[in-house]
Parts: structure tokens; sequence; C-alpha cells
């Protein structure tokens, strides 16, 4: 366990406000709390999804960023195009490494940007007749496309161009579906509501389209995995294990995903989530509308992925759950092998975490497998609902911090002193400046998969190989350079 206390950690968040103005300091406080696994709700302790405070550098994304960047941008054989200014699309394009198979060009596009490139006079005269044009011409240059949609950045909901009306028209025109997506940037408080948006555009755009479709065989053990972007092959790591289970994975989106897999989605028996924050609007729906159950799962670590196969297996015949067993023991003399081998190095390591999406909650258990402690965890977007799911993964002096500015995070790590932070690429340079062990916790830091047994081998390895690098003891931050 930590050294620090509950009252410890209290009296650390009171410092690290006293530099804020009264009015920041007394909002800021309602976003930062000292963990209580006793507590049923997180609303009691800390408040999520509100808007940053302007002039305090937050480190969230847009929702168009939710929509492109997340939901949308890995199906692979669908076009994407980023309706607006150039950087926008360029920015979002190819960073996320979500591997898929395929001849990128030619029957996927998850990799190249599509622009309307706005200009001026496009801010002007309103860009209706561009994308339409544009859609056309993407037809004739990439005809085994599935599929169009139309991102809209932020400039398309200020000036109001109607692309509900130039997507229908264009997709009597090709044939196929044009989805148009209103997930302009200023919308909402974070990427989140990019999340929610996207689904509700799949919703209403693609999951009715094979209602009536009954060429498609299914079998009792139909399964989908939704929310892994397989980040570095996570969702193949993943999707091994479910079929040495003896299931059937008919879709896999949005990672190495087609428009054809979500169009089947609703016939599965059961749809697997891994990202909640994500996709549970959409799993929500076709609980609703076609009665299939949803269950989230966690393939971070040993642990957690026993867990979550026998829970996975539990809703399935006596068959599934032999077989899930099997699964397990196959590949225990392998994990075990790696914590013997990593967790004497590892052992005690404390660690701090600030990443989006599921992963706050998620990765705890993976490094407690290898003895390690995770002292500080925090969502960039996360709503209650996420913090509910923590606050049971984690002792009572964790800090829990939401949305938490660079300042606080800095100062936070200067007073708690961890051996590993895990966070995102605008926070990377500054900490391995001052000389702590870093990994990029939102693309795996260019390596993975981190998901299922062979993910968790590659997942100690990187840490290990992270936080015992002698390059540490010897890196002085630029700002002590002259004194030294």
């Amino acid at each position: 366990m930590s050294a620090m206390s509950p009252s410890d950690t209290q009296a650390l968040i009171t410092e690290v406000l006293e530099i804020y103005p009264e009015k920041a300091k007394k909002d800021r406080a309602k976003h930062l709390a000292v963990n209580d696994p006793s507590l049923e709700q997180s609303k009691k302790c800390i408040t999520s999804n509100r808007k940053s405070l302007p002039g305090v550098m937050t480190i969230r994304g847009c929702a168009y960023a939710g929509s492109k960047g997340v939901v949308w941008g890995p199906i692979k054989d669908m076009i994407h195009i980023s309706h607006g200014p150039v950087g926008c699309g360029q920015y979002s394009r190819a960073g996320r490494r979500n591997y898929y198979v395929g001849t990128t060009g030619i029957n996927t596009f998850g990799t190249m940007n599509f622009t309307s490139d706005f200009q001026e006079k496009d801010i002007v005269f309103g860009g209706d007749k561009k994308l339409a044009k544009i859609l056309t011409e993407i037809e004739q240059l990439f005809p085994l496309n599935k599929g169009i949609t139309v991102q809209s950045e932020c400039p398309i909901g200020l000036i109001g161009d109607d692309i509900e009306a130039v997507s229908k028209k264009a997709a009597k025109e090709i044939g196929k579906p044009v989805v148009p997506v209103r997930c302009e940037g200023f919308r909402g408080v974070s990427q989140s509501l990019g999340h929610h948006i996207a689904n509700d555009a799949v919703r209403d755009w693609i999951l009715g389209n094979r209602d009536t479709d009954t060429s498609f065989v299914t079998t009792p053990y139909d399964v989908t995995i939704i929310g892994d972007y397989n980040i570095g092959g996570d969702a193949w790591s993943s999707r091994t294990l479910l079929e040495e289970m003896g299931l059937r994975v008919i879709a896999q989106w949005s990672g190495d995903g087609t428009l054809a897999e979500m169009e089947n989605t609703p016939k599965a028996k059961l749809n697997l989530l891994h990202c909640y924050r994500s996709m549970n609007y959409i799993s929500r729906h076709m609980e609703e509308k076609y009665g299939t159950p949803w269950m989230e799962y966690n393939f971070f670590g040993p642990t957690k992925i026993a867990e979550s196969l026998r829970k996975i297996a539990g809703f399935f015949d006596a068959t599934i759950q032999a077989n899930t067993e099997k699964v397990i023991q196959k590949y225990q003399a392998e994990y075990e092998a790696v914590i013997a081998k990593y967790k004497p190095r590892l052992q005690g390591k404390r660690v701090m975490l600030y990443v989006g999406g599921l992963r706050p909650r998620h990765i705890i258990g993976a490094y407690e497998d290898l003895g390690m402690e995770v002292v500080g965890t925090g969502y960039e977007f996360g709503h209650n609902d996420d913090y509910d799911r923590t606050l049971k993964e984690m002792g009572s002096a964790t800090l829990i911090y939401d949305d938490v500015t660079g300042y606080e995070f800095e100062e936070f790590v200067k007073k708690v002193k961890p051996d590993l932070i895990g966070s995102g690429i605008k926070e990377k340079y500054i900490f391995q400046k001052m000389g702590i062990p870093f990994r990029q916790m939102h693309s795996w830091d260019y390596s993975g998969p981190y998901h299922g047994y062979d993910g968790f081998a590659i997942f100690a390895r990187d840490m290990d190989m992270t936080l015992n690098n002698p390059c540490w003891s010897r890196i002085v931050p630029p700002w002590q350079q002259a004194a030294a």
C-alpha cells in the first residue's frame, strides 16, 4: 500500500489548490478527491464531465476527436471526410495506431486523410456544393469503398451547412450509405460528447440496414467486440481468446472493423463492451431495440482476463464454460513465467495514471499482477459512472483527479514522487525532462498489443524496460542545468 494516508492525500490536494484564485480553487476542489472504496457512487466525492476552466490548461480533446478520431475513424472500409479546414483531419490521421488488414487506398482507408480543405470563400459562401463534389469524386477514385461519413468540424456548425441533405442526395446517387455526423468540435465539454454523437449516427444510419436480411446464418455462440480500437493489435489478441473458448466473433469495431460487421451486430447473442465510455450508448440501444444483452470485460493482466473470461462464459452453456477453463489453464504457464521474470524488478513500484477512455481503471489490475501499486489515477473526459467503476479498484489513500490541469498534475507528481507515470503524448516530454520514467498509455508508446495473455507479456516487458532504464538517473531537467 501507499505510504500516504487519506489525510496526507487530502492535505496534498489542499496545498496544490492554494495557488488558484478563490473561485477557481472552489471549482477545482470538486474535481480532486481521496479515494473511498466504501462509497457506492462517486458523485459523493468527485465532480466530472464539466466544462474546463477558461485559462487553465486542459488535456482534453473535442467532440470531433471523439467521433472521427475514436468511433468512426477506425472503420476501415469506409471513407471518413473531415469536413472543414485541413488541420483537424491531418492531426487526427493515423495517430492512434488502429491496426487493420487490407490494402490502403484500395479497400481500406483508415490512414488516409480526406478533407474538404475549407478556405475563406467556403466560410463565406458555404461548403455544401464543395461537399457534394467531393462525394462524387471519392466514388470515382475509390470505388471499392463501402460507404462514407461526413465528420463536421467547427466551422460547419457555425455557418449552417446542410450536410444531412447533401448526404441523403449522395447516398441515392452512389447507392451506398453516406452518414452525416454533427460532431463539431465546440459541442459539449470534451470528446465524450463526440462518442455519443457518433453512436447516435451509427444508430440512425447504420444498424437497421440489415434488420430484414435473413441471409446471415446465426449460431448460439455469436458475440461481438465493441469499443476495442485495435491499438497495436489489441482486438486481435482479445479475439483469439474468445474464439479459443468456442465463441464466434461476428463483428469487431471500430478497430479493424467493417461496415458489414456493424450492420450485423444486432444479430449477436451477446455484445462484449471493452471501452464503456465510448460505446455504452450504442450497446444500450441494441439492448432496448433488439434485446441483445451487453457485458463489459477487461483483458488487461491475467487476473482480470480470467475474471472476464469466466464472466463471459457464464452467459453460455457448460461447453463454453469448460472450454474457458481450458483456455485459462493453457496460458497459465506463460503468464506465470512473465510474472516470475518481471515482478522481482517491479515489485513495490508506484504508478500514477492519467488517461482517457477505460484505461485509468482497466490497467490497474495489470500493474498489480506485477506487484506494482497505482497511487493516483484520473480521466480526461470521464463521467461519474466511470469513477463509480474505479472506486473499488484502488486503496483508500489513492489520489483521484478529474480533468487535471497541467499545473496540478506536475505538482502532484513532485509531491507523490511516483516511480512511473502512464499518460498521454501531451504530458510525456515534461515528465521525461524531469527524469521520471513515462509510458504513453494512449497508443502504447509505439508498442503493443497490451490486451490478452500475449499482450500482458509485452506490457510487462515495456514497463520494466522503461522503469529500469539507467538513463533516468542521468537526466538533469533544463531548468536545473545552469545550477548543475
